[in-house]
């Protein structure tokens, strides 16, 4: 035995624990046995017994149980039962052969080791059962355990062979031996048992257990593999390559996706976040009265409580988000800050070891070669580990903000469903929208970042630390360049930041413009208005390019300062170091350990700056969450179900109030059950509110509001779902056919559901945009009848809709013999037609009941009864028939005079104004033959509902002639020729310049640091400040050099950008102008716009961004390669395969992500409309009583976007660990290569090693990068696309010159067997129509809807071009001439007037060519004078978008003032139908009689009286001419088909 100096390690053995002169100083290096017998199985045990926690915390979360026996839990107890057993026999053989009588004395260690051992495999071995029973398929733990246990047995391998041999060697030796062996072979034989068996265990360990067979949630076949993958299968992302593959062999479709975890859906994160919420409200009332259990889960129904509280709860302050979320989701992120710790320690042994690298190459071979092997081997290692934790820790913290995201989404959408009407007020929908897009989404990107708050300072102290060691104090002259340089690209991005809002100004107001030219193209055609507009555009684009030029600018300085600052940092402190003190010499060591360090740094100190704004940006989002999930919800007990009252509805002594002043008093209601309750008065009286009131939308400040039973609720505007036309009348119903059709009937939806494409199966476009506004109300009407509710609440249901439905609809529905005559129903009307039939009356005036009564009482009192109707009835919206009525009703009643006479007089008014003809819709035109399909019209007010139907009709042609073309969504590679087009957008000059300036500057790079490794192996510079001088001057030379190359390529392709979003914008524009019409109305509007918007900015700004890192990391890694071969040429062998490996992960990666992006960025945008429509119908849905179906279809969309969501961020996942697996294989290599090869100058190792430590971050940017240039460059594609459609003629042509300037001089107009269609393929309009007119003739065209007279006027400016036969003016054929030529001879005054934003004198004259005093002309005759002169700004008047702010009948008389400014020989008035009152039609006619005399004058006409004092009249029919005569001629002849139409208008 060893001397009592030994160590007690060394007592505890009875042996050496530690030799280092044979374990280090030695050219075979060996452990001690004491050493592998203890530390070497003991650090595995120790760590187990760390970190069991985990293993218990997993049992705990796992919401599986039972997994059954089999064959591989089975092996893992047996081979674990073996281990035990092996172990307690160690135990019992040390205690019969040593110690006691025998010679071998017992030792400590012969007692403990096996102890210890067999503790810990006992506590594996009862994890079995445990996870087993538990349903946790593997464990990481166990995993690490089983593998440190099997890496750390080798060592002892060799020596129990080693030791054997010498053993044999004894025995076979002639001497006979006194030693008895025994006890040694008994070690021999069981280590290698347990060798054997831990080895077993280990790849065991690498395969995950089977299927638990209780699972809280169901598991379908489209499961995630990652519930059931093994440990080592979970940190290599290995379970995700089948996604992967699957992605790369063809784009992936939905049905690919794998379900949702179910820990990450939202019905598992929300219990817990709702219970942290609620705890933390009621921490913030005084009165601690009220203690709920905490957030139950009954039925899928999460409870938040509502921080508002009761009215006598005094409140402490705002209850915020961020404690719940702390204690929420803080565990998983803890976990992930531990991980970020581990990390950040791996990082920092790099450089360590690679001074160890460098020193072993500079000692030259004085140390054992293995030695070498072991420090690059061990830099792989610390390298590997670092990959694999930082995987890691990336997906908790994804996982994280995924699951903040989700809470918040649906603790906001809870919320909205309850807000009070104050709180609604003090926000627009989108800014609610907003708080679920914007600022949930910023919790999620925040929290990858997060950890840098502590990380980044413990990462830049570190560093110091360790550049203090190497450099002493000249490190701070290098830190306080960075310091520098932080604010100067602070203030650098302040200001992009300006220029990037003042950018945004611009985009918005180009993209709106180019909205308004899209919407109103037709008529700038018409009117040859184009060039004025794209000037107008082009004007707003040169501003644009003007803060892009200085942006781009700025940002090239940005990315100079940092590409160049490292260099600069290292050049500051090397020359700080050199010059302080005479002795100071830089060595390679110094050199390389530093610059790696250096290098490190960069990270943190650019992250810092960005982090912190990021950090204020989410302070303000949490502020603006916390407003809006504390303010105030609506009273839940302001109406009472209390059922002894006598009747169903009642207000009693009610006031309420929209939050600011008292809206109504005095209200006394009661609904009889089954009776029919009327609320009339006028507009803006409170009949709506008294409704709200009902439903308790209102502030109830007094009185008592009492309803039983079930609700229904009709609103006046409507609320229609983007669902098909049955889900919105189910509203979550069954379907119950017989019921259904009833219904539909009853609302005289049928003929609606007929037109439309696909029955009433046809899906409705947001805010039921492909719906008129009266087949929005019977749906919603139908919606509240399909109810099957116990009580109505009906406001206004008839005012949308036309007379004769309004009437089918009450008799039907809501009548005394409807469907609903024996509910309870409270009717909002204007219409005085139903009054007599309904039981009771409630008249309102400013908010008060002024009287009430049946209709009889009522007209009897003579008070604000008689005259409401009095004035409804001057209004003259009423049809004959039913004035009658109650003319009759009225007689019968008293003697009223005065109300009979104002009936007497409607009467009249309503006889002369029936229309001819139901509303012509120049689409519909060609789309329905004859025009006996549409019902007959009788009302003038109810245009839109027939241009809807017509609307709809030509919905059902889509289907067979599909009108709206589907948008081709890019799938696969984008061909080469994209990119050539970008790059001579660019311009092959500055694309050229670019590259060569980015080699140019890697050049100088490579060799600054090429020389660096010159100047740190040079002995001499010891002794000579001369040669040090010289040194230091031309490494400041070289980044001279650097410096300058840099920003010039950075110049190079801020400019080649601008020169590119110039060109593709002015293509666009140029092109898309002279589409021909038929375009537009294939392609939806939103599509082309997006063009304009989307594509253009993205042109504009992230590609020139991405290009800029693209080259960056496409050159770095290059040189990384250069560097590396440069110091060990044998490199260069291992880059093929490693570039194999590369270019593969990069391609299945690009494919699959590309494709997950786009299924994300599908999925996300329907959880916001369908927020933003819950937000709009939140009263319709409260007032149903559905909102727990709303929630739980938001959680589907939240979860449905979280499973496109969660792969993509795999995904990422997935190729990081493999790239810089790859990164690390070359870190091994270059470092393998630089100890083996032989490699005898320091300097160049330093060099190659610290090169390629930086090339994981590298490589990782540069697929990142090839892939977002893939993405993005799509937008070129697009537009490029786009500027490759077909054209319209062309505007100008050279013959056009010799037309005489005031052509036509007569105005003939000459149409010879004339066809037309509308587009190829479809069938002629017009069939061969021939008619002469003479100069000046004035002409009506008049036939049924669809006849073709609108596509006559079309043709005639050649909006569609002839399929056949010619149209000559003044004998030219007008098919040879420039279109604008022929559109500026023209004039037109089209059926929608359509107004530009802009001043109005650019509406009137948008080219500028006319004087102040010929506009002020052109407006008195049109009647506009005095109104333009009232106005503030007179002609510069701002007029809104689409003429908003001036009435429908000014908008048209502009239109006429248009056509009298530029006052041609052919005028074509397509005369408005519906949109203007008589008054300014007679207007238009009277001006158009005296200042038209002279010119051709062709009127399409709906109203026959505008058209009888015309010399001519043609009657179309089907797209033939088949009357052609002067009108008193065809009304002579009672066989006419214009003799009929004059019949049915009451003409004759």
């Amino acid at each position: 035995m060893a001397d009592d100096t030994s160590s007690p390690m060394d007592r505890f053995c009875g042996s050496t624990f530690w030799n280092a002169t044979e374990t280090w100083y030695t050219n075979d290096p060996d452990f001690t046995p004491c050493f592998e017998q203890t530390a070497l199985v003991w650090t595995p045990c120790a760590f187990y017994w760390a970190f069991v926690i985990f293993d218990f915390y997993y049992l705990k979360a796992s919401l599986d149980r039972n997994i059954p026996w089999n064959k591989l839990n089975v092996s893992k107890a047996l081979v674990n039962l073996g281990l035990l057993v092996i172990t307690a026999l160690d135990l019992i053989m040390a205690l019969v052969k040593k110690g006691g009588d025998s010679e071998l004395p017992l030792y400590d260690l012969d007692v403990w080791g096996p102890i210890i051992k067999f503790a810990t495999f006992l506590l594996v071995f009862i994890f079995i059962p445990l996870n087993r029973k538990y349903g946790v398929q593997t464990t990481g733990c166990q995993f690490i355990f089983w593998f440190l246990l099997t890496v750390l047995s080798i060592p002892r391998c060799r020596t129990e062979v080693r030791l054997d041999a010498e053993r044999q060697k004894i025995l076979n030796s002639q001497q006979p031996s006194e030693q008895d062996f025994s006890w040694e072979e008994y070690q021999f034989v069981s280590f290698f048992i347990f060798f054997t068996f831990t080895s077993i265990m280990l790849i065991l360990n690498c395969f995950a257990d089977g299927m638990p067979r209780q699972t809280k949630y169901q598991r379908g076949e489209n499961e995630i593999p990652e519930l059931s993958a093994s440990f080592l299968s979970r940190i290599t992302y290995q379970w995700f390559d089948k996604m992967a593959l699957k992605g790369y062999r063809n784009p992936l479709k939905e049905k690919d996706l794998w379900d949702l975890r179910p820990q990450d859906s939202c019905s598992e994160v929300m219990p817990i976040f709702a219970h942290h919420w609620n705890q933390n409200v009621r921490k913030n009332y005084k009165n601690k009265a009220r203690v709920e259990p905490k957030a139950q889960f009954s039925n899928g129904n999460v409870t938040f409580e509502n921080p508002h509280g009761e009215k006598n709860g005094r409140k402490k302050g705002l209850a915020s988000i961020m404690p719940p979320i702390y204690k929420s989701f803080g565990g998983v992120f803890l976990f992930g800050a531990l991980m970020k710790l581990f990390t950040d320690t791996l990082t920092f042994a790099q450089p360590q070891v690679l001074s160890l690298i460098i020193s072993f190459v500079e000692a030259q071979d004085a140390e054992p070669e293995w030695k070498g092997i072991l420090y690059a081997v061990l830099l792989f290692v610390l390298a590997a580990a670092q990959t694999f934790i930082l995987g890691q820790y990336f997906h908790r913290m994804f996982i994280v903000g995924l699951r903040i995201r989700t809470a918040l989404i649906n603790a906001i959408y809870r919320k909205a469903l309850r807000i009070s009407n104050s709180t609604k007020k003090e926000s627009t929908v989108g800014e609610i929208v907003n708080l679920m897009a914007v600022d949930a989404q910023r919790f999620m990107e925040l929290t990858t970042y997060l950890n840098m708050i502590w990380s980044a300072p413990l990462q830049i102290g570190l560093a110091l630390y360790f550049l203090w060691q190497q450099l002493g104090p000249s490190v701070l002259a290098g830190l306080a360049v960075m310091i520098i340089l932080i604010p100067v690209n602070g203030v650098i991005a302040s200001r992009i930041n300006t220029y990037q809002i003042r950018q945004m100004k611009y985009k918005d107001e180009r993209v709106k413009l180019m909205n308004e030219v899209l919407s109103g193209i037709k008529v700038l055609k018409l009117y040859a208005w184009e060039p004025s507009f794209e000037k107008q555009v082009l004007d707003i684009r040169d501003k644009e390019i003007a803060t892009l030029r200085s942006t781009a600018y700025l940002n090239a300085g940005t990315s100079f300062l940092w590409s160049c600052a490292p260099f600069l940092v290292s050049l500051v402190t090397f020359a700080t170091y050199v010059l302080i003190d005479e002795n100071n010499v830089l060595d390679a060591t110094k050199t390389f350990v530093s610059l790696s360090l250096f290098n490190i740094l960069r990270f943190p100190l650019t992250m810092l700056p960005m982090l912190i704004t990021n950090l204020v940006q989410t302070q303000v989002s949490v502020n603006r969450i916390n407003k809006f999930l504390n303010s105030e919800e609506l009273d839940p007990n302001s109406v009472l179900h209390d059922s002894s009252k006598p009747h169903p509805m009642s207000i009693e002594n009610g006031e309420f109030s929209w939050g600011d002043e008292i809206t109504l008093r005095n209200i006394n209601i009661e609904v009889k059950k089954s009776s029919l309750v009327a609320l009339v008065g006028t507009v803006g009286s409170g009949k709506s509110s008294v409704v709200q009131a009902f439903l308790g939308e209102m502030e109830k400040l007094a009185g008592v509001v009492n309803t039983v039973g079930k609700l229904a609720y009709v609103p006046q505007q409507a609320w229609i779902q983007n669902a098909t036309v049955r889900d919105n009348i189910l509203f979550g119903q069954t379907y119950d056919r017989k019921r259904y059709n009833k219904v539909i009937d009853a609302c005289a939806l049928r003929a609606d559901i007929d037109i439309l494409s696909a029955g009433d199966l046809t899906e409705i476009g947001e805010k039921g945009i492909n719906l008129s506004g009266g087949q929005k109300q019977r749906i919603s009407l139908a919606r509240a009848v399909y109810s099957d509710a116990d009580l109505y609440l009906l406001d206004d249901p008839l005012s949308a809709v036309d007379a004769h439905v309004g009437k089918h609809i009450f008799e039907e529905v809501i009548g005394p013999k409807g469907i609903l005559a024996r509910k309870s129903r409270v009717l909002v009307t204007h219409g005085v037609t139903f009054l007599p039939q309904v039981d009771s009356i409630y008249v309102i005036k400013m908010g008060e009941i002024s009287e009430s009564g049946t209709f009889d009482q009522l007209v009897k009192n003579k008070g604000a009864f008689a005259d409401f109707i009095i004035q409804h009835l001057q209004e003259g919206n009423e049809e004959e028939e039913e004035l009658n009525q109650i003319k009759r009703q009225i007689s019968s009643t008293a003697d009223v005079p005065e109300l009979l006479g104002t009936v007497e007089k409607a009467i009249k008014l309503a006889r002369t104004e029936s229309l001819s003809d139901s509303i012509s819709v120049t689409s519909a035109d060609s789309l329905m033959g004859g025009g006996g399909s549409l019902r007959r019209r009788t009302k003038r007010q109810d245009s839109h509902d027939s241009v809807a139907s017509a609307a709809s009709l030509k919905k059902k042609q889509e289907v067979e002639g599909k009108l709206i073309e589907t948008e081709k969504s890019q799938t696969g590679g984008v061909e080469f020729a994209v990119y050539k087009h970008y790059i001579k957008s660019v311009g092959i000059f500055l694309s050229v310049a670019t590259l060569v300036l980015n080699f140019v500057f890697q050049a100088f790079q490579i060799g600054s640091n090429l020389w660096l490794t010159q100047w740190a192996n040079d002995q001499n510079v010891a002794n000579d400040t001369g040669l040090r001088d010289m040194y230091l001057g031309v490494y400041g030379a070289f980044g001279f050099g650097q410096v300058l190359s840099k920003y010039l390529s950075g110049l190079a392709l801020a400019i080649g950008g601008l020169h590119c979003s110039m060109n593709v914008f002015n293509k666009l524009l140029n092109t898309g102008l002279k589409w021909p019409m038929e375009l537009f109305d294939t392609t939806p509007l939103g599509r082309i716009l997006s063009r304009y918007s989307k594509d253009v900015d993205t042109v504009d700004s992230v590609l020139p961004a991405i290009t800029v890192q693209l080259l960056n990391t496409c050159f770095g890694v290059l040189a990384t390669i250069v560097v590396i071969s440069l110091s060990t040429p044998i490199f260069l062998a291992v880059i093929v395969p490693i570039a194999f490996l590369y270019y593969f992960a990069q391609r299945f990666y690009v494919a699959t992500s590309r494709q997950l992006m786009r299924l994300e960025s599908v999925s996300r945008s329907p959880i916001y409309s369908h927020f933003s429509e819950t937000v709009t119908g939140a009263s319709t849905i409260r007032a149903y009583n559905v909102g727990d179906r709303f929630i739980e279809e938001s959680d589907a969309k939240v979860d449905k976007n979280q499973v496109c969501k969660y792969p993509s961020v795999i995904a990422n996942r997935w190729l990081a660990i493999r790239l810089e697996m790859v990164g690390n294989l070359i870190i091994l290599f270059a470092s393998l290569f630089a100890v083996l090869g032989g490699q005898t100058n320091p300097g160049l190792v330093g060099l190659s090693v610290s090169y390629a430590l930086q090339v994981t971050q590298t490589l990782n940017w540069l697929v990142r990068m090839s892939s977002d240039i893939e993405t993005n460059i799509v937008s070129v594609e697009r537009i490029k696309e786009y500027g490759e459609t077909k054209q319209e003629a062309p505007w100008e042509l050279e013959q056009d010159k010799n037309k005489p300037k005031n052509w036509p001089q007569e105005g003939r107009v000459e149409f010879q067997n004339f066809q037309v269609r509308y587009r190829e393929g479809l069938d002629l309009v017009l069939r061969g129509v021939s008619f002469n007119i003479q100069g000046g003739e004035k002409v009506g065209i008049v036939g049924r809807t669809g006849a073709g007279k609108s596509s006559l006027t079309l043709a005639l400016f050649r909006i569609i071009e002839a399929a056949g036969g010619r149209i000559s003016i003044d004998g030219v054929d007008i098919a040879s001439m420039g279109l604008h030529m022929l559109r500026s001879r023209l004039t037109i005054i089209p059926q929608d007037p359509v107004l530009f934003s802009g001043s109005l004198r650019i509406n009137l004259d948008p080219f500028e060519i006319k004087t102040d005093d010929e506009i002020w002309k052109a407006l008195e005759l049109s009647h506009l004078k005095s109104f333009v002169k009232s106005l503030a700004a007179g002609l510069n008047h701002e007029i809104a978008e689409g003429g908003e702010n001036l009435s429908v009948g000014q908008r048209q008389l502009v239109c006429l003032a248009r056509a009298l400014l530029r006052k041609t020989k052919v005028l074509v008035l397509d005369e408005a139908t519906a949109a203007v009152d008589l008054e300014t039609d007679d207007l238009i006619q009277k001006t158009i009689r005296t200042e038209f005399k002279e010119c051709t004058v062709l009127t399409i006409a709906h109203r026959l009286n505008t058209i009888l004092d015309s010399d001519k009249v043609i009657v179309l029919d089907k797209g033939q001419i088949i009357e052609f005569a002067s009108p008193t001629e065809l009304l002579d002849n009672p066989k006419s088909a214009f003799y009929s139409m004059a019949k049915d208008a009451n003409l004759v």
